[in-house]
C-alpha cells in the first residue's frame, strides 16, 4: 500500500520533500505559508485515511517552506475517528518514502501544568501513550525499522534546542514537557486529570504520539510542538468546548507559524 501511495503523490509532483509538517486542530492556516505546488485531497492517496474533524482541511500540500522542501498534512487522524493506530501512522511512512528525514507535528492540547496558560506554546520533551494500542503492533517490516525501536530520546534534542533559541530571539514564551495521548474524544474528568498529572505529563491530547512511534521507527527526527488551549486544574475546572480550544489555537497560530518557520530557517 505504500508504494502505491507514494506513486500517487509523485505522480502529482517532482518536489521531494526534506520536511514532513502535520498540522493539527485549529492550525491549519501555518499552510498559508507554505509556497504550494500542489494540493493533494487525502482521499486521491490510496491508503490515507479521511478527516472528519472540524478545523482540519485533508489534503497533502507540497511546496516550500522557509527555504525547505516540506510535505504539510493540512488534519490528521485520531483513534476516535474510528482509525486504527497503524493507519493513523500510514501517512508519516509514506512521507518517509517519499524522502522527508525530519517531522514536525504540532497539536491543541489542555494544560494541566498551573504555572501554564492558554495560548503558551510547549516544546514536547517526551510523552507518555495511553491511547490503549501501538502502531508497531503486529508483524515487523524490516525495510521500515527496527522490531523494537529504541525511545529513550523520541523528541530530537537538537531540534528542541534550535526551537529554544528561535523563540529567544523572537521573544516567543516557549515552555517545555511531557505530552499524554488518550483516546478520547471526550475532556477528562477531574480525576483523570489528577491522575494523569500524579503520572508526570504536563498537557493532554488525543493524537500526535501514533505518528512519533511510527517516525522514530522509521529513523526520523522529531520536533513536536503542542499550543496549550484550556486549563485542565482539577480543583478549577470549568467546562470547555471545541468552539473555544480552536479559538485559543489560532490565536497562538503566529507564534507557532514563526517558531517552526524560524527552525526551518536553521535546519543544517
Amino acid at each position: 500500500m505504500i508504494p502505491d501511495a507514494v506513486r500517487a503523490v509523485q505522480a502529482r509532483t517532482k518536489l521531494v520533500p526534506d520536511v514532513a509538517i502535520i498540522l493539527g486542530t485549529g492550525l491549519g492556516a501555518l499552510a498559508d505559508e507554505v509556497t504550494v505546488e500542489t494540493r493533494i485531497p487525502y482521499g486521491e492517496i490510496p491508503g490515507f485515511p479521511l478527516s472528519t474533524v472540524e478545523s482540519h482541511a485533508g489534503q497533502l500540500l507540497v511546496g516550500t517552506l522557509a527555504g525547505r522542501r516540506v510535505a504539510a498534512m493540512q488534519g490528521r487522524f485520531h483513534r476516535y475517528e474510528g482509525y486504527s493506530l497503524e493507519q493513523i501512522a500510514f501517512p508519516v511512512r509514506v512521507l518517509r518514502r517519499l524522502g522527508a528525514r525530519t517531522l514536525v507535528v504540532s497539536n491543541a492540547c489542555g494544560g494541566m501544568h498551573p504555572l501554564w496558560s492558554p495560548g503558551d506554546l510547549m516544546l514536547i520533551a517526551d510523552h507518555i501513550n495511553l491511547l490503549g494500542d501501538n502502531p508497531l503492533v503486529g508483524p515487523n517490516d524490516d525495510t521500515l525499522g527496527p522490531r523494537f525501536p529504541d525511545m529513550s530520546q523520541p523528541y530530537d534534542a537538537v531540534l528542541r534546542a534550535l526551537a529554544r533559541d528561535v523563540a529567544l530571539a523572537h521573544g516567543i514564551p516557549l515552555r517545555e514537557g511531557v505530552y499524554v495521548a488518550v483516546a478520547g474524544p471526550n475532556l477528562e474528568t477531574r480525576a483523570e486529570y489528577r491522575m494523569l498529572r500524579a503520572l508526570g505529563a504536563d498537557v493532554v491530547g488525543m493524537s500526535t504520539v501514533p505518528e512519533v512511534i511510527a517516525a522514530v521507527h522509521l529513523g526520523m527526527r522529531v520536533l513536536g510542538v503542542s499550543i496549550i488551549t484550556d486549563q485542565c486544574l482539577p480543583d478549577a475546572l470549568a467546562p470547555a468546548s471545541v468552539e473555544q480550544i480552536i479559538a485559543v489555537a489560532r490565536a497562538a497560530e503566529p507564534r507557532l507559524t514563526a517558531l517552526i518557520r524560524g527552525v526551518l530557517e536553521r535546519l543544517n
